[in-house]
């Protein structure tokens, strides 16, 4: 008990918080989806902060890329799983808690089953297709959401699924009722991000959460807040439930598993052949193979090993001739690269072989 009252003396020297406070967040279970850019701070707070059960969903490993913004993990961590990395870095932090690795692809078949073993979800992704499904998911199981969202040099923050003062819940299909096309967006493998902005959205998604359990303060209810490190300024936004999503939703389990949200959102194409970056290189070398890059002229690094760029931005007037029998695609972090495919199938249907890249470049990056 000893070691217990040192470790949150500053908490239960708080106005308003005290014991009573940290007893709310030792009894508190919270789930944290993606340990990446958001999901590090996010972890490290909570985990700081005491609360009793964490679980963390991600299927992905550290890549070089990653330790830019993901500061949980070292170059010694590369290509090793993140949600067992994150685990073993942060009881060490604070062993007196439970964390729960989830080392899986969230999905419409698993989702309902490993949320509605936590109280509270974050949404620490950075695509439409999960941020769909998980708010769908929480909307079914009746789950608060802490939503947060980078790009560039903004952030977005949002709490969804929580009665506000006149008893209305929005979800972040209030926000956006629909995914947009894939071509239509980037994430911030494609884009770019400034490190320091996945520290402050992260800190400020952690933050909510605390409050969330606690009680104090007010929460983020039905507002997105809007955040620009260029210049600080910072907007806090209504989201009204005035339009109806419900017909959006599915709206019983069954529903849900049935929903491909990959599908939905446009990431995915069966005609199109997903190559590791082991087959990939593999196929490069073949005769009668032409090896696209459909990123913008400025994007790095530069490779090597293509034989023709042709942005995908300028596909839109006019999809390129292609002469050869095998097509290979890539791009940043192979979402450009899918929809390039995709459009090609549209031309030649099954008369050439187009495969792309899974990951992208940065894939190979990671191979060095």
């Amino acid at each position: 008990m000893e070691n217990y009252n040192a470790r949150y003396a500053r908490h239960y020297s708080l106005k308003d918080f005290g014991p009573e406070g940290q007893q709310k967040l030792g009894e508190a279970k919270v789930l944290v989806i993606g340990a990446g850019g958001l999901g590090c701070p996010v972890l490290q707070y909570l985990v700081a902060a005491g609360i009793g059960t964490i679980g963390i969903v991600d299927y992905d490993t550290v890549s070089r890329s990653n330790l830019q913004r993901q500061v949980l993990y070292r170059t010694e961590d590369i290509g090793k799983k993140k949600a067992a990395i994150a685990c073993q870095h942060l009881l060490g932090l604070n062993p007196e808690i439970k964390i729960i690795s989830h080392e899986v692809e969230l999905s419409s078949k698993n989702a309902l089953k490993i949320l509605g073993n936590y109280d509270i979800i974050v949404d620490c992704t950075d695509n439409f297709a999960s941020r769909y499904l998980i708010n769908d998911a929480c909307v079914l199981l009746g789950k608060p959401l802490v939503f947060g969202a980078i790009f560039e040099y903004e952030g977005q923050l949002a709490v969804f699924n929580v009665e506000d003062e006149n008893k209305n819940r929005t979800n972040y299909r209030h926000l956006f009722p629909s995914p947009p096309k894939s071509d239509e967006v980037q994430n911030c493998n494609e884009a770019g991000v400034l490190g320091v902005l996945a520290g402050i959205i992260g800190l400020m998604q952690a933050t909510e959460v605390i409050k969330l359990v606690t009680g104090i303060g007010e929460v983020l209810v039905s507002k997105l807040l809007t955040f620009s490190l260029l210049n600080y300024e910072l907007f806090i936004l209504d989201i009204t439930n005035e339009v109806s999503v419900a017909d959006l939703i599915p709206k019983e389990e069954r529903a849900f598993e049935a929903t491909d949200y990959n599908w939905l959102c446009g990431l995915t194409t069966s005609e199109i052949e997903t190559l590791s970056p082991a087959d990939f290189l593999e196929q490069v070398a073949k005769a009668d193979t032409i090896v696209i890059d459909v990123r913008e002229k400025q994007e790095l690094p530069k490779a090597d090993f293509t034989n023709s760029s042709i942005p995908l931005s300028d596909w839109s007037e006019r999809i390129p001739d292609i002469r050869e029998s095998t097509i290979l695609l890539f791009c940043q972090s192979g979402i450009r690269s899918q929809k390039a495919g995709a459009l090609l199938v549209e031309k030649y249907g099954r008369t050439k072989k187009i495969s792309h890249l899974n990951g992208g470049i940065n894939a190979l990056e990671d191979l060095k």
